[in-house]
């Protein structure tokens, strides 16, 4: 397999738009429309952290604004967790269905926007990821008001990752002012080199 089709990153690979099961499906059905278009870096940094901060190990994990879904389909890799696998936009599951089945898991998949994520929902989670969700000035209220919900609902574990929008830090702000957790600078090297900040917050 050429390199420019597919990386490798922590144990787990991730197609490139050059892969020939994403140019199949690209070619089979429509094409995501909320930017789930490919593997967003900021995906490493949550991947990353989780490698280096283990403990506790995500046992049933929420990929929220998944996209491909390589966070969660790494928590299913390494840790055998269950993984459900959240986006609005219902066009980016085949692309993370070829991305799991490449990596031998498989994740549940649900179509919903941040606002839908309720505390009945959410309370079935330890862990809540996701990566390049805060990229609109709107998305400010409904991604800070749904870690509300899930800090409230006992997520233990909430990391977002970001490359430092500022829309991102507007919410991380109000997320930390409210339940604690840090904003860390955080960035990974190798063939998949990304920059960003994660929110972390741990709520247990």
């Amino acid at each position: 397999m050429a390199a420019r089709q597919q990386h490798r990153f922590r144990g787990v690979i991730l197609p490139t738009s050059s892969h020939p099961e994403i140019r199949r499906t690209k070619r089979e059905q429509d094409a995501p429309s909320i930017h789930g278009n490919k593997l967003w870096k900021s995906s490493c940094l949550v991947i990353d952290y989780l490698h280096k901060n283990p403990e506790p190990g995500p046992q049933k994990v929420l990929d929220v604004g998944c996209g491909w879904g390589i966070g969660g389909i790494w928590c299913a890799k390494r840790y055998g967790a269950s993984v459900t696998s959240v986006d609005a936009d219902p066009n980016v599951f085949p692309f993370l269905d070829v991305t799991a089945e490449l990596n031998g898991v498989n994740t549940k998949s649900r179509v919903a926007r941040f606002e839908k994520l309720n505390g009945k929902f959410l309370r079935d989670f330890d862990t809540l990821i996701a990566a390049d969700i805060c990229f609109w000035d709107e998305l400010v209220d409904p991604v800070a008001n749904m870690v509300n919900r899930a800090v409230k609902a006992g997520v233990e574990r909430i990391i977002i990752a970001d490359p430092e929008r500022p829309t991102f830090h507007e919410m991380a702000a109000r997320c930390v002012d409210r339940h604690g957790g840090e904003v860390l600078e955080w960035k990974t090297k190798g063939s998949l080199a990304a920059r960003g900040a994660l929110l972390v917050i741990n709520n247990y």
